[in-house]
């Protein structure tokens, strides 16, 4: 039946294929909305839906919206990488999963694509406020179920990892997406869980940097690199996240400048603001 669909009504299939994986319902008047069409058009893309995949939504007659069976199985493949960026940048369409236009640029690898159900279950404890509890293999303990409370996914340049609060430690951390093997929805969580009270979070950190003083020959060039004014380059970052920029622009955090290497092209210069801030331990030649 595919090859009969025209491509317009197959973006609004992979629409309502897109919210039920990843935000576990969709109502009738999201998709009137995000296409604007009319609510006869609506009705017939669910019946069309429905007759293509029947087990895969259900009708919530009290709230009113088509909501994601237990039975669920995505109709359209979408591709991880690209939903991870679309996600990331706020393009909720799924598009991409019917062809979407493909750019001839490229970015470099991660180290490994995360489990799109896995993203998927994390987005909808996120979105719908829920805990979850998981299996996570870790460096130190190994594979154990943990119970997380996530509130955003975040790429950290190298993988894709969730934010959340850990009730085993009683604390918030970050959890490498492709060490998830299975994600269950639990309960809302208390207001100690979530992300109003994740003070590394919520903490916005002022960096200043600038072209490396002892490794960079001609530092105009580092300059019209970042869009610097008057030498420097000031931006705002969230104080749990410090760590992984400084790792991923190879920032040298040193008090004086001294890391060598080519690769150390920045430095930064108001060094004091790290204090205080957790998971420094990657951000290149930080003591405290």
């Amino acid at each position: 039946m595919f090859d009969t669909l025209s491509f317009a009504q197959k973006q609004r299939l992979a629409y309502i294929d897109f919210c039920l994986l990843f935000k576990g319902s969709i109502y009738r008047q999201d998709l009137i909305n995000r296409f604007e069409i009319g609510l006869s058009a609506g009705s017939r893309d669910f019946a069309l839906y429905k007759e293509l995949a029947p087990a895969n939504l259900s009708y919530d007659t009290i709230e009113r919206r088509y909501c994601q069976t237990a039975e669920f199985k995505p109709l359209f493949e979408h591709d991880a990488r690209r939903t991870l960026t679309k996600l990331a940048n706020d393009i909720s369409d799924g598009f991409d999963a019917i062809g979407d236009v493909h750019f001839p640029v490229e970015a470099p690898s991660s180290l490994n694509v995360p489990d799109i159900f896995i993203v998927a279950r994390l987005v909808q404890a996120i979105l719908n406020n829920k805990a979850v509890s998981i299996i996570y293999t870790s460096l130190s303990s190994g594979s154990a179920a943990r119970e997380l409370v996530p509130h955003a996914i975040v790429d950290n340049g190298l993988r894709w990892h969730v934010r959340a609060f850990d009730r085993k430690s009683n604390s918030f951390r970050d959890f490498v997406l492709t060490r998830i093997s299975k994600v269950t929805l639990k309960s809302a969580p208390g207001q100690h869980e979530q992300a109003a009270a994740d003070t590394e979070w919520q903490r916005l950190i002022p960096l200043q940097l600038v072209p490396h003083p002892k490794n960079v020959k001609h530092p105009t060039a580092i300059e019209m690199d970042y869009g610097m004014e008057n030498s420097q380059l000031l931006i705002e970052v969230r104080a749990a996240m410090a760590g992984y920029l400084l790792r991923r622009w190879n920032v040298d955090c040193t008090e004086r400048g001294t890391l060598s290497g080519a690769e150390y092209q920045l430095w930064l210069q108001n060094r004091f603001t790290l204090r205080n801030v957790d998971n420094l331990a990657i951000a290149p030649g930080y003591k405290d």
